[in-house]
C-alpha cells in the first residue's frame, strides 16, 4: 500500500530525517517526541480525511509515509468509541505516538518475570492522552496497552516507528496475573 501525502508532510518528514540522524534512540524518541508535539498543537500539518475514519470493530492503522532512506514509517492509527488493543510489544522497535484527535489511554507496563511461554507484568501506572500530547517507547520498556478514551467520538494518534512494524506480539491473559504471547501479524487499512 503506498503512503498517503498530506499537508505538512514535508515538515515532519525534514525533522524526522534529522532526527534519525542522530543514531541514538533516546535523542532520536525525544527530538520526534517535541517536534510531533509542536506540529500537532500548531496545527501545521493537515491530516487526510481517511486517516480519520474509523472502522467498525477494531482500530485501523493507515500508513502515511514510509522512509526509504532511514527505514521509519509514519502511522495515522484510528480508534472509534472503546476501541484499543491489548497488551503487546513493539518487536523491539522504538515508537513515538502522539494525539491528534480526542483522547487516548495508555497503560503501562513492565516485565517483571518470565516462565517458559508465560509471562508476568507489572502495571506502572495509566497516561490520559490529549491532543498534542506525546510519549515515547523505547525497548526494553514497550508493553503497553492502548484505547479510546472516549465513549462519544473517535479519537486519531500518529505514531512513528523506527522501522516498518509489520507484527507485534500480544499478551492474553491465563491466571494469576500470569499472560501467555501470540505474534500478531498487522496491516493496512484503506
Amino acid at each position: 500500500m503506498p503512503p498517503i501525502d498530506f499537508i505538512g508532510s514535508d515538515r515532519l518528514i525534514a525533522l524526522l530525517d534529522a532526527a534519525v540522524r542522530l543514531d541514538d534512540p533516546q535523542r532520536t524518541t525525544q527530538v520526534v517526541k517535541d517536534a510531533l508535539c509542536n506540529l500537532i498543537r500548531k496545527r501545521d500539518m493537515v491530516l487526510p480525511e481517511c486517516a480519520c475514519q474509523p472502522q467498525p470493530g477494531h482500530y485501523a492503522r493507515r500508513l502515511l509515509y514510509r522512509s526509504e532512506e532511514f527505514g521509519y514509517t509514519v502511522v495515522a492509527m484510528t480508534w472509534g468509541p472503546g476501541q484499543g488493543t491489548p497488551i503487546h510489544d513493539h518487536s523491539g522497535m522504538w515508537c513515538v505516538e502522539g494525539v491528534w484527535q480526542g483522547q487516548i489511554e495508555v497503560d503501562q507496563y513492565e516485565l517483571s518475570q518470565r516462565a517458559g511461554d508465560r509471562y508476568r507484568f507489572e502495571y506502572r501506572g495509566t497516561v490520559q492522552a490529549g491532543v498534542g500530547s506525546a510519549g515515547c517507547l523505547i525497548p526494553p520498556h514497550e508493553y503497553h496497552r492502548i484505547r479510546n478514551a472516549l465513549a462519544d467520538r473517535s479519537s486519531v494518534s500518529l505514531h512513528i516507528y523506527g522501522g516498518e512494524m509489520s507484527n507485534c506480539h500480544i499478551f492474553a491473559p491465563v491466571d494469576d496475573d500470569w499472560y501467555t504471547r501470540s505474534a500478531k501479524p498487522l496491516s493496512y487499512a484503506s
